[in-house]
């Protein structure tokens, strides 16, 4: 949890509550070079340093800013919604809701976050000054908030966004964002830095997103789906939420790194959904502490202990086993005598955090992995072909 009062706020159509768990110098004079007539030449003014903003094309960083925002906002769009909500004294009753997205590729797919459409009775997407278009959501991953749109056409002119590279972000250098605030300022640009990286942050429906980008670059509600940019206007984020204790821009923004969007786009486009590697044994047991493991009297001092195992799930085809006893450990019961799973693929396990974490991040369904599990006292290493999270 972070210290700050407050909460995260998904920066969408409504807000949702979320937790953050996470120049050159001078030019030399100019010296003629003497004459027979040693006369003294006037001196010559000394060179003006370029400006500290200066780019290689001799563009400042306020024109370079101009260019960027002049190629990109045309590819990013205002996101209308209609949702009926449960009234206990009115029924069904309409609301309309708005966020941000942008142009995916030249085939009328658009990027936007899952919370943006969620529940939409229908969703229409405008290009700036033109009227709205319909849109229908053709993929959609709720675990990393994230949706795929699609058009009929994109207006003649309008490109899909250059993307960048997250894993080779640094903190302090510049992030653009750009988006529709409170869905009524179309195409705000806003400009600060990346903060920090690699954030883990749960949102209100309990799903962790794992490497977020933070950044100081305002964003508000309704600025959720745009695009996070870097300098050179390619896309590095995905603008998702807030951490704020009034609901107002406090300079805490996050973003979904565009290297995730990368890998799961592409599948929500194909398949509509996205498989989440799954095990079987997620959560179904205890984290070792050095004060569990010296109680029962086990030769490690960290892993995971599993209790239960699903059945005909990827764990129970590897042959792992769940609890064998129970025992009373202060003031609860726990069950003992299964596998204690130490490492994936050689990764240490400390936590459940570091096991959904490896899955999520570095493996894909159908993917085998190296299990390091203490049996009976002894170590072995299983194989294990990861399988679909049934949900």
């Amino acid at each position: 949890m972070c210290g700050l009062a407050g909460g995260a706020l998904l920066a969408s159509r409504t807000p949702a509550i979320a937790t953050l768990l996470a120049g050159r110098g001078s030019e030399p004079l100019l010296t003629p070079s003497p004459t027979a007539t040693p006369t003294p030449a006037p001196p010559q003014p000394e060179a003006a340093a370029p400006d500290a903003g200066q780019g290689d094309d001799g563009t400042s960083a306020e024109e370079r800013l101009i260019k960027l925002y002049r190629t990109v906002s045309p590819a990013v769009v205002n996101i209308t919604t209609q949702v009926v909500r449960q009234s206990f004294f009115f029924g069904p009753v309409p609301e309309s809701g708005s966020g941000s997205g942008f142009v995916w590729d030249d085939q009328g797919h658009i990027l936007t976050n899952y919370h943006v459409v969620e529940g939409a009775q229908s969703i229409d997407v405008s290009f700036g000054d033109e009227v709205a278009t319909p849109a229908q959501v053709i993929g959609a991953d709720p675990t990393n908030d994230l949706a795929v749109l699609k058009v009929e056409r994109l207006p003649e002119g309008v490109q899909a966004l250059s993307l960048g590279d997250s894993d080779i972000l640094q903190v302090g250098q510049t992030a653009v964002a750009i988006g529709n605030p409170f869905g009524q300022f179309q195409r705000t640009l806003t400009v600060g830095v990346i903060s920090a990286l690699d954030r883990t942050m749960q949102n209100d429906s309990g799903k962790v997103l794992r490497g977020v980008i933070q950044t100081d670059a305002a964003i508000n509600q309704g600025n959720s789906g745009g695009p996070l940019l870097d300098s050179e206007g390619r896309v590095i984020g995905i603008n998702t939420a807030i951490f704020s204790p009034s609901g107002a821009n406090a300079g805490v923004g996050l973003a979904i790194p565009i290297n995730k969007a990368k890998r799961i786009a592409p599948v929500l486009i194909a398949q509509g959904r996205y498989a989440h590697p799954w095990l079987g044994i997620e959560q179904l047991g205890y984290a070792l502490t050095p004060v569990l493991a010296q109680a029962l009297d086990l030769p490690v001092s960290q892993g995971l202990l599993i209790a239960q195992i699903y059945r005909n799930s990827p764990a129970d085809r590897a042959s792992l086993r769940g609890a064998s006893d129970e025992v009373v450990f202060g003031n609860r019961r726990m069950l003992v005598g299964g596998d204690i799973l130490t490492a994936i693929d050689g990764i240490p396990l400390k936590a459940w955090e570091d096991l959904d974490a490896y899955l999520s991040e570095q493996t894909e369904v159908g993917q085998t992995v190296n299990l390091t599990i203490l049996r009976d006292g002894e170590e072995r290493v299983v194989e294990a072909i990861v399988g679909e999270d049934p949900g």
